[in-house]
């Protein structure tokens, strides 16, 4: 008899919630499911820890096996435990998410799964709880946006104006005033100039910019101030 027998078992899920962007979208990786119940339905790439890893291990490997995708840096959101939300087994869900350059990525992108990148607003169906945990997700995508110059990691070392204005809207889902953007952008002396331009993406050649990361976090504070309502996003 072991110490804990009385105790009812849990079956531990890891689920992955992979956005991805292309230079003019924000999308989510999804895949067809491959077992029941919900098979061959919408799903998020998922699967259940093995006994002898952790759940940085497991959300690796689900991804890999089920997409094909690697070298991924992803965090943890939080776990679901409603107990209705399989009807199956009592399974808690562990939450994981990243944002990638999709355009690094696709070519390792595996057909087994069918799986699919979708812009967010044409998502479909998706099984069980995933769209309470994409819809989670997306909003700590935009507090950490906020605060940390993560979505910068999606541009190119070097970058115009325009790039990082398209970034933004796809992130808030916000038409932001092209004047006001790059005017306020540049207030937060947060980038410098470059003496390059680009002459191949604009016709009259839009200087690119670097972001000067070693004074993000001292004025990150005027970095809000071109977003409307950022503060709604605070946790």
């Amino acid at each position: 008899m072991t110490r804990y027998s009385e105790q009812t078992k849990l079956l531990l899920a890891i689920d992955c919630i992979i956005f991805g962007f292309d230079g003019e979208n924000i999308k989510l990786l999804i895949i067809k499911r491959g077992m029941a119940p919900e098979k061959n339905k919408w799903s998020l790439m998922g699967g259940f820890a093995g006994p002898r890893e952790d759940t940085d291990q497991a959300a690796t490997r689900i991804l890999k096996q089920l997409t094909g995708m690697e070298g991924i840096y992803m965090e943890q959101l939080r776990a679901f435990s409603d107990p209705s939300r399989d009807p199956e087994e009592r399974v808690i869900s562990l939450v994981y998410y990243a944002l990638i350059d999709l355009r690094q990525y696709k070519e390792q992108i595996t057909e087994e799964y069918h799986p699919a990148w979708v812009p967010l607003k044409e998502i479909p169906e998706l099984i069980f709880d995933h769209q309470q945990m994409v819809q989670e997700a997306l909003r700590t995508l935009r507090y950490k946006a906020a605060l940390h110059p993560v979505i910068f990691e999606l541009l190119p070392d070097k970058f115009t104006l325009p790039q990082i204005q398209m970034l933004y809207s796809c992130v808030y889902d916000i038409e932001f005033d092209k004047r006001n953007f790059s005017r306020k952008l540049l207030s937060t002396g947060l980038l410098v100039k470059q003496k390059e331009k680009d002459r191949i993406n604009s016709k009259k050649g839009a200087f690119f910019y670097k972001l000067d990361k070693s004074k993000y976090k001292d004025k990150f504070r005027s970095f809000l101030n071109f977003v409307p309502n950022a503060d709604s996003f605070m946790m």
